[in-house]
Protein backbone atom coordinates (compact mmCIF):
# COMPACT_ATOMS: atom_id res chain seq x y z
CA UNK A 1 0.00 0.00 0.00
CA UNK A 2 1.42 3.67 -0.61
CA UNK A 3 0.31 6.64 1.31
CA UNK A 4 -1.39 9.43 -0.85
CA UNK A 5 -2.39 12.69 0.31
CA UNK A 6 -2.71 11.01 3.73
CA UNK A 7 -4.95 8.18 2.50
CA UNK A 8 -3.81 4.30 2.24
CA UNK A 9 -4.59 3.94 -1.60
CA UNK A 10 -3.59 0.17 -3.26
CA UNK A 11 -0.51 0.39 -5.62
CA UNK A 12 -1.25 0.17 -8.87
CA UNK A 13 -4.41 1.72 -8.59
CA UNK A 14 -7.02 -0.40 -9.93
CA UNK A 15 -8.05 -3.87 -10.61
CA UNK A 16 -4.81 -6.42 -10.75
CA UNK A 17 -6.02 -8.31 -13.72
CA UNK A 18 -6.09 -5.07 -15.77
CA UNK A 19 -2.68 -4.37 -14.98
CA UNK A 20 -1.85 -8.16 -16.44
CA UNK A 21 -3.64 -7.18 -19.41
CA UNK A 22 -2.01 -3.83 -19.86
CA UNK A 23 1.24 -5.17 -19.57
CA UNK A 24 0.32 -8.00 -21.96
CA UNK A 25 -0.49 -5.41 -23.92
CA UNK A 26 2.46 -3.40 -23.85
CA UNK A 27 4.50 -6.37 -24.91
CA UNK A 28 2.31 -6.78 -28.26
CA UNK A 29 2.84 -3.19 -29.38
CA UNK A 30 6.75 -3.41 -28.04
CA UNK A 31 7.16 -6.53 -30.33
CA UNK A 32 5.59 -4.28 -33.21
CA UNK A 33 7.70 -1.48 -32.26
CA UNK A 34 11.09 -3.68 -32.41
CA UNK A 35 10.13 -4.79 -36.01
CA UNK A 36 9.51 -1.76 -37.04
CA UNK A 37 12.48 -0.28 -36.22
CA UNK A 38 14.55 -2.79 -37.00
CA UNK A 39 12.93 -3.08 -40.67
CA UNK A 40 13.03 0.47 -40.73
CA UNK A 41 16.67 0.49 -40.19
CA UNK A 42 16.96 -2.22 -43.09
CA UNK A 43 15.07 0.06 -45.42
CA UNK A 44 15.87 4.09 -44.37
CA UNK A 45 15.42 5.39 -47.68
CA UNK A 46 11.61 3.80 -48.42
CA UNK A 47 10.46 4.78 -44.79
CA UNK A 48 11.71 8.09 -45.40
CA UNK A 49 10.07 8.74 -48.41
CA UNK A 50 6.71 6.99 -47.89
CA UNK A 51 7.28 8.83 -43.91
CA UNK A 52 6.81 12.42 -45.83
CA UNK A 53 3.33 11.74 -47.02
CA UNK A 54 2.04 11.19 -43.66
CA UNK A 55 0.41 13.68 -42.36
CA UNK A 56 1.31 15.51 -39.40
CA UNK A 57 -0.89 17.72 -38.49
CA UNK A 58 -3.05 15.24 -37.91
CA UNK A 59 -1.03 13.79 -36.00
CA UNK A 60 -0.50 15.96 -33.40
CA UNK A 61 -4.10 16.97 -33.25
CA UNK A 62 -4.61 13.36 -32.42
CA UNK A 63 -1.65 13.92 -29.50
CA UNK A 64 -3.18 16.57 -27.94
CA UNK A 65 -6.31 14.94 -27.98
CA UNK A 66 -5.19 11.94 -26.08
CA UNK A 67 -3.65 13.91 -24.16
CA UNK A 68 -5.92 16.23 -23.02
CA UNK A 69 -7.91 13.11 -22.55
CA UNK A 70 -5.72 11.67 -20.35
CA UNK A 71 -6.00 14.97 -18.20
CA UNK A 72 -9.59 14.23 -17.98
CA UNK A 73 -9.20 10.96 -16.66
CA UNK A 74 -6.83 12.12 -13.97
CA UNK A 75 -9.51 14.57 -12.98
CA UNK A 76 -12.52 11.90 -12.88
CA UNK A 77 -10.14 9.88 -11.03
CA UNK A 78 -9.80 12.78 -8.62
CA UNK A 79 -13.46 14.24 -8.56
CA UNK A 80 -14.44 9.95 -7.35
CA UNK A 81 -11.90 10.64 -4.54
CA UNK A 82 -13.69 13.25 -3.20
CA UNK A 83 -16.48 11.36 -3.47
CA UNK A 84 -18.47 13.43 -6.51
CA UNK A 85 -19.69 10.60 -8.40
CA UNK A 86 -20.92 13.41 -11.35
CA UNK A 87 -18.78 15.17 -11.58
CA UNK A 88 -16.32 12.12 -12.00
CA UNK A 89 -18.96 11.10 -15.22
CA UNK A 90 -18.79 14.28 -16.65
CA UNK A 91 -15.08 14.42 -16.67
CA UNK A 92 -15.08 10.88 -18.26
CA UNK A 93 -17.11 11.65 -21.04
CA UNK A 94 -14.98 14.46 -21.81
CA UNK A 95 -12.44 12.00 -22.26
CA UNK A 96 -14.95 9.93 -24.43
CA UNK A 97 -15.51 12.97 -26.63
CA UNK A 98 -11.57 13.68 -27.17
CA UNK A 99 -11.21 9.77 -27.83
CA UNK A 100 -14.00 11.13 -30.84
CA UNK A 101 -11.99 13.66 -31.90
CA UNK A 102 -9.05 11.22 -32.31
CA UNK A 103 -11.22 8.56 -34.20
CA UNK A 104 -12.31 11.32 -36.78
CA UNK A 105 -9.29 12.44 -37.31
CA UNK A 106 -7.51 8.94 -37.79
CA UNK A 107 -10.93 8.29 -40.22
CA UNK A 108 -10.13 11.24 -41.87
CA UNK A 109 -6.22 10.25 -42.51
CA UNK A 110 -7.34 6.33 -43.44
CA UNK A 111 -9.54 7.68 -45.88
CA UNK A 112 -7.27 9.73 -47.30
CA UNK A 113 -4.64 6.90 -48.01
CA UNK A 114 -7.29 4.72 -49.27
CA UNK A 115 -8.48 7.40 -51.55
CA UNK A 116 -5.14 7.14 -53.41
CA UNK A 117 -4.97 3.29 -53.26
CA UNK A 118 -2.40 3.04 -50.48
CA UNK A 119 -3.16 -0.36 -48.76
CA UNK A 120 -1.17 -3.03 -46.61
CA UNK A 121 0.25 -4.34 -49.35
CA UNK A 122 1.60 -1.13 -51.33
CA UNK A 123 5.26 -1.39 -49.16
CA UNK A 124 6.69 -2.07 -45.90
CA UNK A 125 6.17 1.34 -44.86
CA UNK A 126 2.08 1.17 -45.55
CA UNK A 127 2.24 -2.02 -44.49
CA UNK A 128 3.60 -0.91 -40.55
CA UNK A 129 2.00 2.42 -40.24
CA UNK A 130 -1.36 0.42 -41.14
CA UNK A 131 -1.18 -2.19 -38.95
CA UNK A 132 -0.12 -0.37 -36.48
CA UNK A 133 -1.98 2.74 -36.10
CA UNK A 134 -4.92 0.02 -36.92
CA UNK A 135 -4.15 -1.70 -33.48
CA UNK A 136 -4.16 1.38 -31.56
CA UNK A 137 -7.28 2.52 -33.20
CA UNK A 138 -8.98 0.12 -32.11
CA UNK A 139 -7.58 0.03 -28.76
CA UNK A 140 -8.68 3.34 -28.39
CA UNK A 141 -12.11 2.06 -29.15
CA UNK A 142 -11.99 -0.54 -26.21
CA UNK A 143 -10.92 2.22 -23.98
CA UNK A 144 -13.59 4.55 -25.44
CA UNK A 145 -16.40 1.24 -24.30
CA UNK A 146 -14.43 0.85 -20.90
CA UNK A 147 -15.20 4.85 -20.12
CA UNK A 148 -18.20 4.94 -21.36
CA UNK A 149 -19.26 1.84 -18.91
CA UNK A 150 -16.96 3.65 -16.02
CA UNK A 151 -19.40 6.93 -16.75
CA UNK A 152 -22.25 5.22 -16.94
CA UNK A 153 -22.04 3.43 -13.71
CA UNK A 154 -20.46 6.52 -11.51
CA UNK A 155 -23.21 8.95 -12.86
CA UNK A 156 -25.48 6.56 -11.08
CA UNK A 157 -23.71 6.51 -7.89
CA UNK A 158 -22.20 3.48 -8.58
CA UNK A 159 -18.81 4.64 -7.46
CA UNK A 160 -17.41 6.32 -4.17
CA UNK A 161 -14.62 7.77 -1.73
CA UNK A 162 -14.46 4.13 -0.83
CA UNK A 163 -14.74 2.22 -3.86
CA UNK A 164 -13.70 3.74 -7.01
CA UNK A 165 -11.31 0.66 -7.93
CA UNK A 166 -13.44 0.92 -11.43
CA UNK A 167 -13.00 4.13 -12.26
CA UNK A 168 -8.80 3.88 -11.46
CA UNK A 169 -8.62 0.53 -13.57
CA UNK A 170 -10.72 2.19 -16.54
CA UNK A 171 -8.42 5.47 -16.21
CA UNK A 172 -5.01 2.59 -15.74
CA UNK A 173 -6.22 1.42 -19.27
CA UNK A 174 -6.65 4.54 -20.97
CA UNK A 175 -3.30 5.90 -19.93
CA UNK A 176 -1.64 2.81 -21.48
CA UNK A 177 -3.59 3.71 -24.61
CA UNK A 178 -2.43 7.40 -24.50
CA UNK A 179 0.91 6.09 -23.75
CA UNK A 180 1.37 3.69 -26.64
CA UNK A 181 0.25 6.56 -28.98
CA UNK A 182 3.28 8.65 -27.36
CA UNK A 183 5.84 6.37 -28.39
CA UNK A 184 3.98 5.58 -31.75
CA UNK A 185 3.65 9.50 -33.02
CA UNK A 186 6.98 10.12 -32.68
CA UNK A 187 8.47 6.65 -34.13
CA UNK A 188 6.24 6.56 -37.33
CA UNK A 189 5.30 10.17 -37.95
CA UNK A 190 8.72 12.06 -37.04
CA UNK A 191 11.92 10.20 -36.65
CA UNK A 192 13.74 9.93 -39.47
Amino acid sequence: MQSIGGDRQPYPPGDLAMWIFILAELAVFGVFFCAYAFTRMHNAELFDQFQATLDRDAALINTIALLTSSFFVVRAVAAIRDNESRSCARWLWAAVGMGGVFLVVKMSEYAEHIGHGIKLSTNTFYMFYLSLTFFHFMHVILGMVVLVAVALKARRGGYAADDHVGVETGGSYWHMVDMVWLVLFPLVYVMR
